[in-house]
């Protein structure tokens, strides 16, 4: 049985509780071993942190082996999925997220918040909006038992969109006279994270399906599906930890700048989900979609907030707590599009992780 017949086992099950407990752990380890956490910024390349990269390539590897290449060119010729991720990543989440940090920032938390930090928090929620997510949608829509031929085209699209909007846009809505693109650290990450995960599942795929047959490589795949799951719970500790100084000394605030962001991160999944059934695809390339939409990119947020704000600056703060939310959130969202598959019409071809 493949998986996407098969129910949620107890660990997926329960997977927010890890994640939440992975969270505190990951303050924790900052709090109380800053020196441990060093090392993850000690060992780099290209603004990419080694340790990071690692995790996240066994985090990522797994769900690569179970791809099937062929439907990935599939992907690349349906218009619809790739039309609407579009549109929602550049022509509607940047937007809706400036909307809604000047919402909170400059009129409901007015009263409360100093006006020159306000728009610093604004400043951060904006980079996150302008940042469409490159690795960790790769795991949502597995998860979700969506088409990963469709999810995988998405990153790549993702990454190349994002070295040509990334700075108009950022510079339109901050109203800043210039900014860097950090193309290297785009393009090292995402060979990192997406590239060679993709190279080494395909050979890994093609050696064991002709050495040792689909039986053989169904059971083998079973097992590693495990294995990502772990390495989603150990890059969790490992992102965090080193930005628990900045979290936990400002509880107050992180408090404040999880609303707007949270209400950010369901309006938009809200709107491509709804989308995605108006225009009449499949739950499999719905689910992706919605969710690719939703995420950010907040390795590359964080990097230009602290290069254009400082460490210790409110738009630093407002993108490592993107960071926070943005995994327990959508894992409600990967169980909420599994409870509403039967919204959208089965596609008979399965959703192409494997034969």
């Amino acid at each position: 049985m493949v998986a996407e017949e098969k129910g949620l086992g107890f660990f997926e099950k329960y997977l927010t509780l890890w994640v939440g407990m992975c969270i505190v752990v990951g303050l924790l380890i900052g709090r109380f071993f800053p020196e441990f956490t060093a090392i993850f910024r000690d060992i780099e390349y290209a603004g990419v942190e080694i340790p990071i990269a690692i995790m996240l390539f066994l985090m990522i590897y797994p769900i690569m082996v179970q791809i099937d290449f062929k439907r990935i060119i599939e992907a690349g010729k349906s218009v619809k999925p790739i039309s609407l991720t579009l549109f929602l990543n550049w022509a509607v989440k940047p937007f809706s997220m400036a909307l809604i940090a000047w919402l909170f920032f400059r009129v409901i938390y007015g009263a409360w918040i100093p006006y020159d930090l306000a728009g610093e928090f604004m400043g951060g929620m904006i980079l996150l909006g302008v940042a469409p997510c490159t690795a960790m949608v790769l795991v949502w829509g597995y998860l979700s038992r969506g088409n990963m031929g469709h999810t995988l085209v998405m990153v790549a699209i993702n990454s190349l969109t994002m070295v040509v909007f990334y700075a108009p846009l950022a510079i339109f809505l901050l109203g800043v006279p210039d900014i860097f693109v950090p193309w290297r650290r785009v393009a090292f990450g995402v060979a990192l994270y997406v590239g060679l995960p993709l190279l080494a599942g395909y050979v890994t795929r093609k050696i064991l399906l002709n050495k040792k047959g689909k039986r053989w490589f169904d059971s083998f795949t079973e097992n590693l599906h495990y294995a990502s799951i772990a390495a989603l719970l150990l890059t969790i500790i490992v992102i965090i930890s080193p930005q628990s100084q900045v979290i936990l000394s400002n509880p107050y605030f992180v408090i404040l700048i999880l609303i707007p962001l949270t209400i950010q991160i369901l309006l938009i999944f809200g709107i491509g989900y709804y989308l995605s059934k108006v225009i009449g695809l499949t739950y499999e390339d719905a689910a992706p979609s919605a969710q690719i939409a939703a995420s950010n990119h907040f390795e590359v947020a964080i990097a230009m907030s602290i290069t254009l704000f400082g460490a210790g600056s409110g738009a630093t703060l407002a993108a490592v707590t993107g960071m926070l939310i943005e995994v327990p959130l959508m894992l409600i969202l990967v169980k909420i599009c599994l409870k509403t598959k039967h919204w959208f019409p089965e596609k008979e071809t399965g959703i192409g992780l494997v034969d």
